[in-house]
């Protein structure tokens, strides 16, 4: 909701989360209880994204779950401007 400037105007404001803050929370989350069940957290993620087969994500600590609320391919473009710095 905006909040009402003194002098009348409308002052906008950026949303209570962010995307990017979200999507690292859930894949924290999905990366601990990867770790946690024994497998290769990073291998495990990249081949969800490759296939998009939620069976490479362990139903422990409702990851599975978790994973179905990311956007993949906003998850990849995060990556890869993360990755080149832009």
């Amino acid at each position: 909701m905006p909040l009402a400037k003194k002098n009348g105007e409308t002052q906008t404001f950026e949303a209570y989360h962010d995307t990017n803050d979200e999507m690292k929370r859930i894949l924290q989350t999905i990366y601990a209880a990867l770790s946690e069940k024994g497998y290769n957290p990073v291998n495990q993620i990249v081949g969800y994204l490759l296939t998009e087969d939620p069976t490479y994500i362990t139903n422990h600590k409702s990851a599975r779950s978790l994973v179905r609320h990311i956007d993949r391919d906003e998850l990849l473009n995060a990556l890869v401007r993360n990755y080149l710095g832009v």
